[in-house]
């Protein structure tokens, strides 16, 4: 009897013991994945032109819109740009058309057309593109 409680015991700490491990292993390959950037299928292009005397107006609420790109998961790339004087873009990236849609449905989206006619001689011209290549850091 006390043999089999014996065997019991260890047969229970086996268990646990790979049950930590194999948690452990998990854990420490979520992390490595947390600062990767998947591959990227679909991007969007959004060219904007500041209205006269709006220019920094606009640079500055692109410049606050990195905050929002950073909470979206399904936004693995974003950048904000200047293209001229009164022109800029933003151009994002995503590994399908779900996180494409997740970001034209987000608070980034959102505040872009609710500043529309304050900001910009025209309305933004949002295209989506598809990207053939991309080299992305691991």
């Amino acid at each position: 009897m006390r043999i089999e409680k014996y065997l019991t015991g260890l047969l229970v700490l086996a268990a646990l013991g790979s049950s930590l491990i194999s948690g452990s292993v998990a854990a420490k390959e979520a992390q490595a994945q947390k600062g990767k950037i998947t591959m990227v299928k679909v991007a969007l292009f959004v060219r904007l032109e500041a209205k006269p005397g709006k220019e920094t107006d606009v640079a500055n609420f692109l410049k606050s819109a990195l905050a929002m790109a950073n909470q979206e998961a399904t936004t693995p790339v974003w950048f904000a740009l200047r293209l001229g004087p009164s022109t800029f873009g933003i151009f994002d990236a995503f590994a399908d058309e779900a996180g494409r849609k997740a970001h034209l449905a987000g608070p980034i989206a959102a505040a872009l057309m609710v500043n529309a006619d304050e900001l910009f001689a025209v309305p933004p011209q949002i295209d989506q593109v598809d990207v053939l290549a991309a080299k992305l850091p691991h």
